[in-house]
């Protein structure tokens, strides 16, 4: 018998991975805020083993109510206030983060002054560089503080993106537009909306969420209750300038509700303001104290929309209205001003619009109407948002395309 020689077996070929392309994104602070809130998303999405890495450079040079999670998450975050009085203090630190920091991109939440950080990290800026908007383009008009000069200083700062950013992206095409991108001098430059995501699982509807939320603050099994879900404006009034997500008329809707609907409740949930005082005091002058609560800011969103009824979102205006999309993966009902963007919309049967100059009763009796009709499947509308490009799956793989790629599809 002849003996065969087998020849000894090739160990396998392992494949070093890839390393994970590095970004830094600026932003004000890491509070609770649409941007901020889908930056986290993105950090617990990629946790283990994520194509992306994520920094922080803070310009409010302060920390938030996210800063500690998003560093057990593997963030870096460098506090460096950006200010006109701070600019030679800013300029040397920016300069040493992008030299130290090795990043294959720089992505900018702060409209019109990302061109001048681009000004000010020239021969260190990474080869993609996005200028993002999120907000509604009015507020850089007329917030307060916003000055003649800072006008100016934000007109160079558009001409500065215009220069150097590789990309322009927004939260809708309606924010876009209103930032003024579409001018021609932006023409040579990449623009697509880019939604912010977030784990739709997080909003899915179970049968004990509804009697969880009423034994919570004592009200009811058969309350019917409305949410609303943003910081307190500085002022009651819809008219001023400052007004964004319009509370004062919200607290005004919710007092008209419960005096005509016994079973009406209302959650205000949302960072105070000066003004939360005076509608404090205008609820219990209207004798309906007990069925209208202010809860301060919630980390348990999506639960409370999952108990709830509908939501009320009647804002001035919005970049795109993140809460509007994470109601709708809850199957919440949504009652929306006329200035939100259609683009917040994922399941049309949850989302009506009504203009604000209809007035306060007229939003009464929308929202009266939404309560009392049969509420839509919340699996299914769950299943609609997982499907959309709001969902972290979806909102993830685009930008680490566009990051490894320069490719905005």
């Amino acid at each position: 018998m002849t003996a065969v020689a087998i020849a000894p077996r090739e160990p396998p070929v392992r494949v070093a991975p890839e390393p994970p392309l590095r970004s830094l994104h600026i932003i004000d602070s890491l509070g609770v805020g649409g941007a901020e809130t889908w930056l986290m998303e993105l950090l617990r999405y990629w946790r283990e083993d994520g194509p992306v890495r994520i920094d922080f450079l803070a310009t409010g040079g302060r920390s938030a109510v996210f800063d500690d999670e998003a560093e057990a998450l593997g963030a870096t975050i460098h506090y460096l206030r950006f200010g006109r009085d701070n600019l030679p203090v800013f300029t040397h630190g920016f300069r040493r983060i992008l030299a130290t920091g090795d990043y294959d991109a720089l992505h900018d939440h702060q409209d019109h002054a990302s061109g001048w950080r681009h000004l000010l990290g020239l021969g260190r800026l990474p080869p993609v560089r996005l200028t993002h908007v999120h907000n509604p383009a009015y507020q850089i008009r007329d917030n307060h503080g916003v000055t003649a000069r800072r006008r100016l200083a934000g007109r160079i700062g558009k001409r500065l993106a215009a220069r150097y950013a590789t990309h322009i992206v927004g939260t809708s095409r309606e924010a876009i537009t209103g930032y003024g991108f579409d001018d021609p001098v932006f023409d040579a430059i990449p623009r697509a909306v880019l939604h912010c995501g977030f784990d739709p699982a997080r909003f899915a509807a179970g049968p004990e969420a509804r009697a969880w939320l009423r034994a919570t603050f004592g009200w009811p099994q058969h309350a019917a209750i409305v949410l609303f879900a943003g910081r307190f404006d500085v002022s009651p009034e819809a008219g001023h300038p400052q007004t964004h997500k319009n509370s004062g008329f919200a607290v005004q809707v919710a007092i008209d509700c419960a005096r005509r609907c016994e079973q009406a409740r209302f959650i205000f949930a949302g960072e105070a303001s000066a003004a939360t005082a005076g509608l404090r005091a205008r609820i219990e002058a209207a004798g309906v104290g007990d069925r209208i609560i202010f809860a301060g800011v919630r980390r348990d969103i999506g639960r409370l929309m999952a108990g709830a009824d509908a939501l009320l979102f009647p804002s001035r205006a919005e970049g795109l209205g993140m809460v509007a999309v994470e109601a709708q993966a809850a199957g919440l009902p949504v009652l929306a001003s006329t200035s939100v963007p259609r683009e917040c919309v994922v399941v049309p049967g949850l989302v009506r619009f009504l203009s604000l100059e209809a007035g306060a009763e007229s939003w009464r009796d929308a929202l009266l109407e939404m309560l009392s009709a049969p509420r839509p499947d919340p699996a299914s509308a769950n299943r609609q948002v997982a499907a959309s490009p709001f969902a972290i799956a979806h909102s993830a793989r685009r930008l680490a395309t566009l990051y490894g790629t320069g490719g905005l599809t």
